[in-house]
Formats: structure tokens, C-alpha cells, sequence
């Protein structure tokens, strides 16, 4: 047995405050780690101590393995739970846990080594008679020896990262002319995420299933599946929607895909969690892609449909207990659908978003995983992930539904999210018929991001209702009845109206389409809320202010920025983008300079790839001309809206 009994949880946010939630049900003391930008963290507030390990940068503080392990022996902890972020699937990681005394709660540094090298884990399946996508794994990583194997594997071809995972390090090529390109921006990636630049190439199935086998075993031999996830459903190899049971799964497939998942995970003597990643076709073959050797963003689709806490199992199995259950007592109980609330603009190509919340309230009706709060502040540094969204049902269809409604009703303002973009996935025919593969969000995407021209406009009209009313809330009944010009923007688009109060709550406006419409001011009882009527219709929104003095709305399930435009000058027409200027999309880190003072650019080229989120993002040149200047260097951090490069005339 391995007993141990205050645990350090090796990661941040929502991860750490799930695995700590188990933790403490089960008695055990937990530990907190944090970089300074997490110092008021929600995960930092749930443990019973902390540990402040470094500065903002991943690589400076969560992915410090000589600072984890020293905030373990600082605060008494005899036990490392990693999470599930990169650590849980790092050798280093846990070889350095188990010298230092530590229980290490997740499989050997042996096993995690075996699998997380893709190149040597393709080779040990292929050993056990897994069936693998054909490919190239080998070590000769010359451009000329890639793109002759990418032709000899025949197009389209996957690039991958062998020392990879959350879709970093991986292109889809789709021809000879692309590849060297493509190859580049796949290893600059790599080598900046993971350290190591290596990677493999396999055979691109075409419009697959994405289906992970969740598995479990013990120090004792014991090893079941808990059945299947469909995680097909994503955007840049990054999954957006989860579910168990898969709807292109059958009892039969399953049996089958989970005794290859076993095989699997026996033949390297695995203990703990894991998940076996396959692709699954439409007339029923699968081939291994990779085995996670950690508990997977997506678990609790499978504890819903199964009943199990999979921390838990985590917890008994590296203290030495045996499993508690064998393979006939798993049971899959109705459908479990989750969705990843992230920090990003959809509209603006999912650029990410950094900030703090003006005001958060979670669905009461859906389990909610996440470490916010109202002025929860979201660093550029780290993954763009923000919550979990999972509803159960008895059937796919009845979880959809109540998964929709959850997604309606939560209230995430002050950041841009993804949130009515998952709401449109779930509403699609397609998804809702269960016919979404790894190709549905490219191919609806234009549906998927298209405006909702009565919900913009009804936005639109309250909007001019609250900024006639301003800081004031409720017009004094001497208020003047003279029309008030106002303009505004929304969501960045601008409206001019024209509000004309009439008395009792009673406001005539006309937007600048012409219509004129009455609207009603019903309550606003002081909590956020507003409650309207327009066309007969009475129906309600909440409203928060920013420490910037925005005004954010959330209505008809969706978030609105407005800000108030009305004393602002208008700029000059043709002055827009002509300035030169290159200005920062976002908070980041300067990670390449692609060109140098003084050269000449067109329109349009590459100049600065900023890295945010753990994602890379280049900018390009605003207009031709002569690199005038260079404002930042590698490794910068630069702000939104931060000029980074002046270009003039050529």
C-alpha cells in the first residue's frame, strides 16, 4: 500500500479545484501551487495551503518540476496528483515525484515514457496487434526525407508532434506544394510547446469519428474500460463538444474497441487512468492514434453515463487498492454531453480573450466545472479553456436539450466566449441527428458564426433603453420627454437611435433603419436584471458594468458589449488602417521577429508571430511599404492594441 495523506495538486483552475473537490470528500488535505498571475485564483482559495511557485509564464512556474517538487516538501505533501494538463504525461515529471518519496497518482514514468513518445508508442501497438494508422515514425527528420514519405503515404497526410497533445504540432496537408510550409509551422510549434521538434506523419483519414476508450487499471492486474467518448466535434484538433456513448457506437463496436483499449494498456503493465484515442470510419474501422496517460478534460461525460468518480479511482488505485469493480459491473447509464466554455472571440477568428469577468452565474440546472468568479481575472499566458459545461439525460436528445438551456441561462460577462457558438453546434441538424465527425465545425462554420438579426436588433433597442436611462436606473417622472440622440456600439457594430421618453417607463425608439418601436421598462429591480416589453412581447436581461465603464449584457443567451459613443468624435472617413501601425490582437508573447528594420514588406506578409493561450497567431504587415520600426523582441509580453511594428513608405 501506498499511503499518503495531504496532496499537491500540480496544476491550475478548473482542473485543480475538481481534483481537490474529491480529495477533500475523501479526507485528504490538499495543496495549492500558483504563479503570480494566479496569486487571487479561485484554486488558490479551495486549498488548504498554497505555494507560490514562479512568474506568469508556464514555463517559469506550473511546468517547473525542481518548484513543484520543492512546494511539496515546503508543505508537507506526501502525494502529487498532476491533473491533467502536460505534467500528467511528463516522465520527468513523475520519475522526479517518485525520488523525491513522493506517490505520484497516475501510471509509472516507465509507462507514460512508452506512450508519450508517438513514434515508439505506434510501434508498441502495432507489437500488440492494435491496429495503427499507416505512416512514417522514423528519426531521420530531414525535410527532403518527410516530404518523400508524406508522398509515399499519398495525400492528404497528418503532421503530428510525437511529443504533442491538445492538437499543438499538428497540420493537415493537403498536397506536395504545401508540405514544406506546413511542416515548419508544425515543428516551430512543437518545439515551442513541448521542447522538442520531432514529429511523425500518418495517412490523414478524411472526416472521421474521434473516439477515446477511457480505461483503468491497478498495481494488481486488474484492468476494465469504462466504454466510449465521441470527442469528434472540433475546431484546429482542439475538441469543442464531448458526449457518452458515442451515437455511431454500437454494443458490439464498443466490446470490441474496449478490448483493444485493455490489450493495450495491459501490454504495458499501465496503472491508473488512461485513454486509448482512435479513429473510427464510416463502415466501422479504427486505428489508433495515441494513448493519454492521464484523466482527460472530458471525464465527466463518463462518470455521468457510468455513476463513477474517476478521481476517486485515481485516489484508491495509487494508495494500492485493487479496482472495485470488474468489467460486467461497469453499467452505462442514459447520455452525458459536455461543452468547453472558452476565452475567445468566434467572430473575430477565435482570437483568444484575456480580462476579468464582470459577472459570472452558472447554470444551477447543469454540472458546472470551473475556478470563476465575479472579477475571476483570465491571464493571456495559459490554455483558453474557462469551464465545463456537462448536462446528463436519459436519452442523446434529452441531455442536448437540457445541455442548450444550461448554456442559454449561464452568465459569462466582461470576456468574449465561445458560448453562443456551442449553443449553434448543439442546435444543428446535423449534430443533433448524431452525424457530426471531425469535419463538422469547418464545414457549418459560416452557419455556425452567422448574426441573429432579431436578437441583434432586439439588443440593439435595449441598449438605447439603458443608456437613456445611463447610472440613473429608473427616470424620475419630471424627466423631460425631448427626444435623445444617442450612438453606441454593440458587439463593435455602431447604431445611432433616437429615444423619446413618454412617460410611466414608456420610451419611444427609433434606430437608425428607420423603425420606430415602443418599448416598455417593466422593473429593474436593482440585482442586474431588466425587464422589458416590445411588441407585446415581455422578456428580460441581466446587465453589469466594467471597471472600464462598458456595459455588458446577457440576453436571449447571449453576451453583448456596449459601450457608449454618443460624446465620441467620430474618426475621419479613409483614415482607418492607414497608419501603418501593426498593433497586438491580443495579449501575448512575442515568440518570432520574421522580418528586420528597414526591409521591405507587401501587404498582407508575415511580420511577428505572437504566441496566447498556448496558441500561435502571426501578424501581417497593414500595408506595403519599409519596416520603419520595431517595437518589441523576442520573448516580449505586449498588450492588446500595443504597437509592435510601424511600417512607411517604401
Amino acid at each position: 500500500m501506498s499511503k499518503f495523506h495531504k496532496i499537491l495538486v500540480a496544476n491550475r483552475g478548473e482542473i485543480a479545484v475538481r481534483v481537490m473537490r474529491t480529495a477533500r470528500t475523501m479526507g485528504y488535505r490538499t495543496v495549492a501551487v500558483y504563479s503570480s498571475a494566479d496569486a487571487d485564483a479561485e484554486h488558490v482559495r479551495q486549498a488548504d495551503q498554497a505555494v507560490w511557485i514562479g512568474e506568469s509564464l508556464p514555463a517559469q512556474s506550473y511546468l517547473n518540476i525542481a518548484a513543484v517538487i520543492e512546494a511539496a516538501r515546503t508543505s508537507g505533501a506526501d502525494a502529487v496528483h498532476p491533473g491533467y494538463g502536460f505534467l500528467a504525461e511528463n516522465a520527468e515529471f513523475a520519475q522526479a515525484c517518485r525520488d523525491a518519496g513522493l506517490v505520484f497518482i497516475g501510471p509509472s514514468p516507465e509507462a507514460i515514457r512508452a506512450m508519450g513518445d508517438k513514434a515508439g508508442a505506434k510501434r508498441l501497438m502495432q507489437a500488440a496487434g492494435v491496429p495503427c494508422i499507416p505512416g512514417y515514425q522514423g528519426e531521420d527528420q530531414s525535410t527532403a526525407r518527410l516530404a518523400a514519405e508524406a508522398g509515399r503515404i499519398g495525400w492528404p497526410v497528418m503532421i503530428k508532434a510525437t511529443a504533442g497533445g491538445g492538437g499543438r504540432g499538428m497540420r493537415l496537408v493537403n498536397s506536395a506544394a504545401a508540405f514544406a510550409e506546413l511542416l515548419q509551422s508544425a515543428q516551430s510549434e512543437a518545439l515551442n510547446a513541448f521542447g522538442d521538434a520531432t514529429v511523425i506523419l500518418e495517412r490523414a483519414i478524411v472526416a472521421p469519428r474521434h473516439i477515446e476508450i477511457q480505461v483503468f487499471s491497478d498495481r494488481h492486474g486488474n484492468a476494465i474500460h469504462l466504454g466510449e467518448r465521441d470527442c469528434s466535434v472540433q475546431r484546429r484538433h482542439q475538441k469543442v463538444v464531448e458526449e457518452a456513448p458515442s451515437p455511431a457506437v454500437s454494443a458490439a463496436l464498443r466490446e470490441r474497441m474496449g478490448a483493444t483499449a485493455v490489450a493495450a494498456a495491459k501490454a504495458i503493465a499501465y496503472e491508473g487512468a488512461g485513454t486509448l484515442e482512435f479513429l473510427l470510419d464510416a463502415e466501422g474501422q479504427y486505428w489508433f492514434m495515441e494513448m493519454n496517460t492521464r484523466l482527460q478534460v472530458e471525464h465527466p461525460v463518463t462518470e455521468a453515463v457510468t455513476g463513477l468518480d474517476l478521481v476517486e479511482l485515481q485516489l484508491r488505485v495509487a494508495a494500492g487498492e485493487p479496482l472495485p469493480l470488474a468489467q460486467q459491473d461497469v453499467r452505462i447509464s442514459g447520455h452525458a454531453i459536455e461543452v468547453r466554455l472558452c476565452a475567445e472571440d468566434p467572430r473575430q477568428g477565435f482570437m483568444p480573450q484575456s480580462g476579468t469577468f464582470a459577472a459570472w452565474r452558472p447554470s444551477t440546472a447543469l454540472r458546472t466545472e470551473h475556478a470563476l468568479r465575479d472579477g475571476a481575472v483570465v491571464p493571456p499566458f495559459y490554455d483558453s479553456m474557462v469551464a465545463k459545461l456537462i448536462a446528463h439525460g436519459r436519452t442523446r436528445d434529452e441531455a442536448r436539450h437540457r445541455l442548450v438551456a444550461g448554456l442559454q441561462d449561464t452568465v459569462a460577462l466582461g470576456i468574449a466566449t465561445n458560448q453562443q457558438l456551442l449553443q449553434r453546434v448543439l442546435s444543428h441538424e446535423v449534430f443533433a441527428s448524431g452525424g457530426a465527425t471531425t469535419a463538422f465545425i469547418a464545414d457549418h462554420l459560416d452557419t455556425l458564426l452567422a448574426a441573429d438579426a432579431k436578437t441583434n436588433k432586439q439588443a440593439a433597442l435595449l441598449a438605447a433603453l439603458l443608456l437613456q436611462l445611463g447610472e440613473r436606473g429608473w427616470p424620475s417622472p419630471l424627466a423631460h420627454t425631448l427626444p435623445n440622440a444617442l450612438r453606441f456600439s454593440l458587439d463593435e457594430t455602431v447604431h445611432a437611435a433616437r429615444v423619446t421618453p413618454r412617460g410611466a417607463g414608456h420610451f419611444d425608439i427609433a434606430l437608425d433603419d428607420g423603425a420606430s418601436t415602443q418599448v416598455t421598462l417593466l422593473a429593474l429591480p436593482g440585482d442586474g436584471t431588466v425587464r422589458f416589453s416590445c411588441h407585446g412581447l415581455v422578456d428580460q436581461a441581466f446587465t453589469v458594468r466594467d471597471a472600464a465603464d462598458s456595459v455588458w449584457l446577457h440576453f436571449n443567451g447571449r453576451a453583448f458589449a456596449l459601450r457608449n459613443l454618443t460624446h465620441v468624435a467620430v474618426a475621419r472617413a479613409g483614415t482607418a488602417g492607414g497608419d501603418g501601425l501593426l498593433r497586438a490582437s491580443m495579449n501575448g508573447r512575442v515568440i518570432a521577429l520574421l522580418v528586420a528594420e528597414g526591409d521591405a514588406v507587401a501587404a498582407g506578409q508575415p511580420l511577428i508571430t505572437l504566441e496566447a493561450m498556448k496558441m500561435e497567431h502571426v501578424h501581417c504587415a497593414p500595408r506595403a511599404g519599409r519596416v520603419a520600426a520595431l517595437h518589441v523582441a523576442v520573448g516580449a509580453q505586449v498588450a492588446a492594441r500595443h504597437v509592435v511594428a510601424e511600417i512607411a513608405d517604401a
